[in-house]
């Protein structure tokens, strides 16, 4: 079994932030996946269900979407009812270890797939393993997630860098790994699976784009999310909230830019 922590908790403000984020980020990541019309798929920590529904509207099948929080299921259920697409989410309660499948389930599946999950867990390979067992033979596993240490904005805002380390530090305090995203083709070798495409889903934009404003509002109540959980690593909360304080403007910038690239991988169970 491996435990779990999500640093950013389930109020309405992170939900908000989850939905802004899956409106950015959806098309790209559905781009990568290639799905077929017919595929079967379970979305590993499905959260409110937005891309398990973006995956389904694609395939035409509904996604089986595992998530722990039943407070996110329940905005998952009311969003999902709200667009008109009930029919394409079949939401379920419970941890991506042990997922609630039924036993003619397992091993049926044509895609398993876990985005902004395996950074939050202390033993990713548990849930990978997991996956690998859901799909078919030849079926394939996807996993998505970040690398924390690998994201610049430039022109550097004053205080960014000691900030982006201590909220790594969070990470590490709970038994997680802030950098999982390197490890992704590594998990899925290790869990059985055949590596077979890795790449960098980018996450980010710069000044003149129409969702720049969005990507630094992301980063912004992140930030302001973790700042009790910061502090506790030792950084004081006036150094936080002074680079907050540079963030609210500093995507006014002709000149700013913001780089950042989720990490990207697939594999087949053989």
């Amino acid at each position: 079994m491996s435990s779990s922590h999500y640093i950013h908790g389930t109020s309405p403000e992170e939900q908000q932030r989850l939905t802004a984020m899956n409106h950015l980020l959806n098309e790209r990541f559905l781009a990568q996946a290639a799905l077929a019309p017919g595929e079967r798929i379970v979305d590993f920590g499905a959260g409110l269900g937005q891309f398990s529904r973006a995956m389904a509207k694609v395939t035409g099948v509904p996604v089986v979407g595992i998530e722990r929080s039943n407070e996110q299921i329940l905005e998952a259920k009311r969003q999902a009812d709200a667009d008109g697409e009930a029919h394409l989410i079949d939401m379920r309660q419970g941890n991506a270890e042990i997922a609630p499948l039924t036993d003619g389930e397992w091993g049926a599946f044509d895609l398993a797939h876990a985005r902004f999950l395996l950074e939050h867990v202390s033993n990713p390979l548990f849930i990978v393993r997991t996956m690998v067992r859901a799909v078919r033979p030849g079926g394939r596993i996807i996993l998505a997630d970040d690398d924390y240490d690998v994201m610049r904005l430039w022109p550097e805002p004053p205080g960014l860098a000691p900030v982006w380390h201590a909220y790594q530090r969070t990470y590490d305090r709970h038994g997680n790994d802030p950098i999982v995203g390197r490890r992704l083709v590594q998990l899925l070798h290790e869990a059985g699976a055949q590596p077979r495409r890795n790449t960098w889903v980018f996450f980010g934009g710069c000044s003149g784009q129409p969702d720049f404003e969005g990507y630094v509002a992301n980063l912004v109540k992140i930030i302001e999310e973790a700042m009790d959980a910061i502090v506790e690593t030792g950084t004081p909360r006036e150094t936080v909230q002074a680079l907050l304080d540079v963030l609210a403007t500093w995507h006014r910038r002709p000149d700013a830019a913001l780089w950042h690239g989720v990490a990207w991988a697939e594999g087949v169970r053989t």
